[in-house]
């Protein structure tokens, strides 16, 4: 006779891997995985940026939470499911890709204290967060914190600093209208206020083992993560070509040309490209997006190693144009920065 806890989940199997775990009923797959240990990919844990695509190869899925966004038809005809929203009906048989650089990294949660606001552009700061003395946070390159609200909520940012920073975290954060959390960082927060993290999450990181050259696209505040992969990389001795495309709006939204210029002075085949989707008159350099100014200069992207992060609709658009023009699968990595309704809860053992 079966127990109450298993008459209440599912098996899902990894039929690539041999290896199977079990979701409670109204449980994602991604959530399920990642409680026991297994580390699928993800990124935006609600269903637009495509990350943490797999292959349902039988069974029955639902989306209660949100509906498969980054999803094609075509895709969704072929088996494809995303595991961040995927809730099982039943026992299910699924092909799906493990990461296993962060299986040994916990996720952890502990406070920090705002050392500082700056202002980098007049829609976006960066923060400073002084973690506690003797608590230092492992993390990989490129992943992100979640903040804790009230409520229940929560708003992810990526990590702009290196994990060699011992001391200090950095966040670049950027204006949402509506948005409280951002509105509190840019009319009340002061110094010394205490913000709960949690982290590090996600699947987005720098592969530092990989032999390839690297093209990295970033949109907006999608700069942070590939900052904190360039000082990793840098910091490494890792001397692979590395091309940075960074499409903004205008010119002053390039908050980081001072340090960009100091990351091609420490790194031996290092070169940047902004692109200016709403170019000022003066503008003498690329426009229009970025993912089509890196396009035009690398036609051919079989042999990158690519890192892309901002937008949705950037990371959608890009990430078809890039398969299309020769790039791999499994040597895309990409991070979607969106503002949609909040994700499901992760379950707790």
């Amino acid at each position: 006779m079966k127990s109450q806890s298993n008459r209440q989940s599912h098996r899902i199997h990894l039929a690539n891997r041999d290896r199977q775990f079990r979701a409670r009923e109204d449980e994602t797959v991604l959530s399920a995985a990642l409680r026991q240990g297994i580390m699928l990919p993800y990124s935006c844990r609600n269903g637009t940026c495509a990350s943490c695509k797999c292959r349902l190869v039988q069974g029955t899925i639902r989306y209660p939470y949100n509906p498969p966004a980054a999803l094609e038809p075509d895709e969704l005809a072929d088996g494809a499911m995303l595991a961040c929203q995927a809730v099982a009906d039943g026992d299910l048989e699924i092909e799906a890709t493990e990461i296993e650089q962060v299986a040994d990294i916990p996720v952890r949660l502990l406070p920090a204290r705002v050392e500082s606001v700056d202002e980098l552009t007049p829609d976006v700061r960066r923060l400073r967060l002084k973690l506690p003395a003797g608590k230092r946070l492992q993390f990989l390159a490129g992943q992100y914190m979640d903040v804790l609200l009230p409520g229940g909520k929560r708003r992810a940012f990526s990590i702009a600093s290196s994990p060699a920073e011992q001391e200090f975290l950095e966040l670049h954060v950027k204006y949402v209208d509506g948005g409280g959390f951002t509105s509190h960082v840019f009319e009340d927060m002061q110094p010394g206020e205490i913000l709960r993290l949690e982290g590090p999450l996600g699947m987005f990181f720098v592969r530092l083992d990989s032999p390839r050259p690297i093209l990295m696209l970033g949109g907006g505040t999608g700069f942070a993560p590939l900052k904190a992969m360039i000082e990793d990389l840098i910091l490494a001795g890792d001397e692979r070509p590395v091309r940075l495309y960074w499409g903004v709006r205008g010119e002053r939204d390039l908050y980081a040309r001072e340090l960009i210029e100091d990351f091609a002075a420490r790194h031996p085949d290092f070169l940047f490209t902004p692109v200016l989707s709403e170019p000022d008159p003066d503008w003498r350099g690329r426009t229009g997006f970025v993912h089509s100014a890196m396009l035009q200069d690398h036609p051919d992207l079989s042999v990158w190693e690519i890192y892309m992060s901002g937008p949705p609709v950037m990371v959608h658009t890009a990430r078809k144009a890039i398969l299309a023009a020769g790039g791999a699968q499994e040597h895309l990595h990409y991070d979607s920065f969106d503002f949609a309704p909040d994700v499901p809860p992760a379950d707790t053992p």
